[in-house]
């Protein structure tokens, strides 16, 4: 069974890739009037200043620029805004909006965010508790009119609050949404809460007791944003445009769903990881607070600033000096309202990352220090992209830290993609034998080096990489489902028999098998 999306509790996200055409690159940056040679020089270093991946023994380094990058993770277009001292020090955008096309991505071309929308919807939730509209510590139950939270043995002696929707304490179930295709059915906000069709996720129900534990829950903060509704009276996207877009002049964002045309025009295309583009070009996202914001780095540069010179009461257009300080200190782990933070020693880091249907971004932001970086690509695998990006970025600026270095599943695929199967395998042996601290394996490494090679076509090298998962994890149920949906498409039903069979007897929860195993026995 491939692997869910990683969870924005990793930091880091593997995705797929995708290919662009290298005669339709195009470059556009926008800096600030005072631009001077110096910045263009660090432009430079940045873009060019790569350290080569190390490969066998008996194998030359794999070697890159920006441009090479692009390609090896087959990302059509980037766009970036860099911070420095509190001000948008540059914004740059490269590629294409299209996979296959000639549009040039600019640092006007809208992304969709995907879970970088929670913070900025937090941001608007916090200015309704300023002004008394809701409590933080309240029963969302209390002003929650069009739908309620069902009770169950769970919330008994705890309720779903604010604070813990924002926080993902609510003990809520539904982690992310897929979205919609532009030509579907796309339910109400209570149809998504209730799971009715057309929704196509589950229930969103309390599942352990609110308060005890942070669990990441996309269903919760779709609860968040129908409880502004009820409050408000307002359509979610007009009152995040009064309340905090327009005040931080935010001009190239919205939370409007589905797209209007005229700013759809504007947007890049959401690519797979195999190339292709989104049918329609991106998903629809009724589960706006999650997942529905469009934007620009250069936008979400400007409400990073804000959020950070908010903290020292420099600049409070949409929140007061003290509610930001308690949006950015640690509520239940390090998680703030809205925001995932570094610890006591981070200068102030906030962060979030975000992935909708063929499209990633990032947001880091460092408030004591006024050191920042956003990154948006029309790609799945853009934030593997931005990981080696963010680590040029953060040694010529100098950053505190960097929580998004390249990681090992980013790694393997940007070896698969330039030398092949055999080299990200080897690759895989080498960090597993020698027990690196940095770039750790674990159980699910090898599943989805094996899942990016089914997803190519590639059988015969995607057996073998599930065969060595096998091997190294004998005792994980995943290990067997895997392979044997690689011998399921490789026609060798028999061996995708005994590999399911093996799969439902370490998990006999395992759906997808027994769904599997029926088909195939089905078939015979």
């Amino acid at each position: 069974m491939k692997p869910d999306t990683p969870t924005i509790a990793r930091l880091v996200l593997a995705a797929a890739v995708v290919v662009a055409s290298v005669a339709a690159r195009a470059y556009h940056t926008e800096r600030p009037q005072t631009a001077n040679a110096v910045i263009a020089e660090r432009i430079h270093r940045i873009e060019t200043g790569f350290a080569p991946v190390p490969l066998g023994a008996n194998e030359p380094p794999l070697q890159f620029n920006l441009q090479k990058l692009m390609e090896l993770y087959k990302v059509p277009g980037v766009s970036i805004a860099v911070i420095e001292n509190y001000n948008i020090a540059w914004a740059k955008a490269y590629g294409v909006t299209e996979e296959g096309g000639t549009t040039p991505v600019t640092t006007h071309t809208l992304f969709q965010a995907g879970s970088i929308s929670k913070p900025v919807a937090a941001t608007g939730a916090l200015y309704l508790v300023e002004h008394s509209k809701l409590s933080l510590d309240e029963d969302v139950n209390k002003k929650l009119v069009s739908w309620k939270v069902p009770d169950n043995d769970f919330t008994k002696d705890q309720k779903v609050t604010l604070r813990r929707l924002m926080t993902h304490s609510g003990g809520l179930t539904v982690h992310g949404f897929p979205g919609y295709a532009t030509d579907a059915r796309v339910p109400t906000v209570v149809q998504v809460l209730n799971g009715e069709k057309p929704a196509n996720t589950a229930p969103v129900r309390v599942f352990f007791v609110p308060g005890t534990k942070s669990e990441y829950s996309g269903g919760g903060v779709t609860i968040e944003q129908l409880l502004v509704q009820d409050v408000t009276g307002k359509p979610f996207p007009v009152f995040m445009r009064e309340t905090v877009l327009d005040k931080i002049g935010m001009t190239d964002s919205t939370y409007e769903q589905p797209l209007p045309a005229a700013r759809a025009a504007l947007a890049a295309s959401g690519t797979y990881g195999d190339g292709k583009v989104v049918p329609g070009r991106f998903h629809v996202y009724p589960e706006m607070a999650a997942a529905g914001l469009w934007t620009t780095p250069t936008d979400l540069a400007k409400f990073a600033i804000e959020i950070a010179l908010s903290k020292h009461g420099k600049s409070n257009r949409v929140l007061s000096e003290s509610t930001t300080q308690q949006m950015l200190t640690p509520q239940i782990d390090l998680v703030g309202l809205g925001f995932f933070l570094g610890d006591a020693k981070s200068s102030g880091e906030f962060l979030h990352n975000g992935a909708d249907e063929g499209f990633q971004a990032v947001l880091l932001m460092f408030a004591d220090s006024g050191q920042g970086v956003v990154v948006m690509a029309d790609s799945d695998n853009g934030i593997n992209f931005a990981e080696f990006f963010m680590e040029n970025i953060a040694k010529e600026y100098g950053w505190p830290s960097n929580p998004f270095k390249p990681s090992t599943d980013g790694i393997l695929s940007l070896v698969l993609s330039a030398r092949g199967g055999k080299a990200a395998l080897e690759k895989y042996s080498a960090w597993k034998q020698s027990g690196s601290t940095e770039y750790r394996v674990d159980e699910n490494t090898l599943i989805g080096l094996g899942y990016q090679l089914l997803q190519r076509d590639h059988l015969e090298e995607a057996i073998l990489v599930f065969q060595r998962e096998v091997q190294d994890y004998p005792k994980y149920w995943n290990s067997y489902d895997s392979l044997g949906e690689a011998y399921m498409k490789a026609g060798q039903r028999e061996a995708a028999v005994q590999n399911y069979e093996k799969s439902i007897e370490l998990n006999p929860t395992n759906q997808n098998g027994i769904d599997m195993l029926k088909k195939l026995k089905a078939q015979r």
